[in-house]
């Protein structure tokens, strides 16, 4: 299981993102990706100089996000 420090040294280059908004938004402001096996990165299309912040699967759990509500595979 990696460790939050392990998280960034993965290569997201290439990456597939999703929009993940929650709501009604048609903006779609907040992204997903899978980055490797139980990681995630999440980032925010309204600011494409920032880097994602990356997670993994319990973190994203216990903030109550299911990446396969956005078409993600688990």
């Amino acid at each position: 299981m990696l460790d939050g420090s392990d998280l960034y040294t993965l290569d997201i280059d290439g990456a597939s993102f999703v929009k993940a908004c929650g709501g009604p938004c048609t903006e779609g402001c907040v992204t997903l990706a899978r980055i490797g096996d139980d990681a995630w990165a999440l980032g925010d299309s309204k600011r494409p100089d920032a880097q994602p912040l990356r997670f993994t699967s319990d973190e994203l759990h216990a903030a109550g996000i299911d990446p396969a509500r956005f078409g993600l595979h688990v």
